[in-house]
């Protein structure tokens, strides 16, 4: 029996104390992108998230040559996602005897790092990998004019 070669590598942040939210506002950023093209838009953008975030896409390229012994430039973020973790609850003294929750919220992130060079089965291109959330349509929008009685014309 074959043995398929492993071509997809992951990194596994637990307990990273911000908002799950806040950190799917940065992985939606690079979800699909090569690397190289990660590491750079991670440092680049002005979120707390960006760090922890960039040190799980370091560690999985870590893993990736370790186990694998794949090229840093054939890395590419197959799957990127954020898991909402445990919530640290504690009662702050407030005035009159009375106490005040402080919710204090965690979050898992998972980066998966997948090998292009040794996915023989489909030829992946890095472009085709991002897609775009939104396409612009270029159709025009068509308005009667009721000074001509019926003349067509094109507004953009």
């Amino acid at each position: 029996m074959l043995k398929k070669k492993k071509t997809e590598v992951y990194a596994l942040g637990q307990h990273i104390s911000m908002s799950a939210d806040k950190a799917r506002r940065v992985i939606d950023q690079i979800r699909g992108r090569s690397y190289e093209e990660t590491l750079m838009i991670l440092e680049l953008m002005p979120y707390r998230a960006g760090y922890p975030i960039f040190k799980l896409v370091y560690s999985a390229a870590a893993n990736a040559s370790y186990t694998m012994a794949s090229n840093e430039a054939n890395l590419v973020i197959s799957k990127a996602e954020v898991n909402e973790g445990t919530t640290v609850k504690k009662f702050k003294p407030r005035a009159r005897g009375r106490s005040y929750a402080i919710k204090r919220t965690t979050c898992h992130i998972t980066i998966v790092l997948k090998d292009i060079s040794l996915d023989d089965s489909e030829s992946i291109e890095l472009n085709l990998l991002k897609k775009p959330r939104w396409k612009k349509n270029s159709t025009a929008m068509a308005y009667y004019d009721r000074d001509n009685r019926g003349g067509l014309w094109d507004k953009k």
